[in-house]
């Protein structure tokens, strides 16, 4: 079973992929299969910060339920 690389794992390899290519000694073909892997690479950085942004944006009401947090509610609700 292959285990499931982390972000900082996948960012390692983006720069090392983005490294070799900005040096352009890399030939064009292998060159051409490294972008794609970046590109396929970023998007699932980009997936994996928006799933934590939006972890981090929920929050508990008091029945136990998650809604998305609002400041402006919490400005709010503090001023009471």
């Amino acid at each position: 079973m292959a285990n499931k690389k982390t972000f900082e794992d996948n960012l390692k390899e983006l720069e090392q992929i983005v490294n070799n290519l900005e040096k352009g000694d890399v030939p064009l073909e292998e060159a051409l299969t490294e972008f794609q892997k970046g590109v396929q690479l970023s998007g699932e950085l980009q997936d994996t910060l928006k799933n934590a942004e939006k972890t981090l944006t929920k929050v508990m009401d008091e029945d136990g339920k998650e809604s998305d947090f609002d400041l402006k509610d919490q400005s709010t609700d503090q001023n009471d």
